[in-house]
């Protein structure tokens, strides 16, 4: 099973066939992706059941329908277990970015957790989660495919938002101030916490 996001609803891949009242399911094959987004859009809808019936072909078949973009981004945690976040578009995020060509996604999380927050003395402590999530750039529907890493740093200096990506802030969240902020982020986030 995975779940796609599609800003505050969800596309489930799955193998199983659930019925309630406000979750559409809809068969994979010969499946056209602008049908799924209109029924999404509907206010109703919570939603979308994407069925196949064989469970390892889900994601082959979801991929089919909707062009890709490949990402990757960190978790950082200092010793302190704080978190650090960035604030773009009215809401609090981790770091993350498009590989570029030829670059290991290792790479990728460190050059955009870099570029995005200025932080220096970073370093992966383990893989974590791959999160999917649609959005529209040129009128066009993407399914980006972020890769996220656990990092670690004890940087205590000044961030440099990356404010040309619409990132107008940088810092470290405690811990006990972790749900406030999940509260005010993205789906595909909390799944990481």
């Amino acid at each position: 099973m995975y779940q796609i996001f599609y800003k505050k609803k969800v596309i489930l891949l799955t193998d199983v066939v659930q019925e309630e009242s406000d979750i559409v399911v809809l068969s994979l094959k010969n499946l056209k992706f602008k049908k799924v987004i209109k029924v999404l859009n509907k206010k109703n809808i919570k939603s979308v059941h994407l069925f196949h019936k064989n469970r390892d072909k889900l994601l082959k078949h979801f991929f089919k329908l909707i062009p890709t973009v490949i990402a990757a981004g960190g978790k950082i945690l200092n010793s302190k277990s704080d978190t650090l976040f960035i604030y773009r578009n009215d809401k609090w995020d981790l770091p993350k970015g498009k590989a570029e060509k030829n670059e290991q996604l290792s790479e990728t999380a460190i050059r955009e957790v870099i570029e995005e927050t200025g932080i220096k003395g970073i370093s992966i402590t383990k893989p974590l989660d791959i999160t999917y999530h649609i959005f529209k750039r040129n009128e066009e529907y993407r399914l980006k495919i972020t890769y996220w890493f656990e990092m670690f740093s004890e940087y205590e200096g000044e961030f440099i938002p990356q404010l040309n990506e619409g990132i107008s802030d940088v810092k470290w969240i405690k811990i006990e101030d972790l749900e406030n902020i999940k509260n005010n982020s993205y789906p595909n986030i909390k799944l990481l916490f």
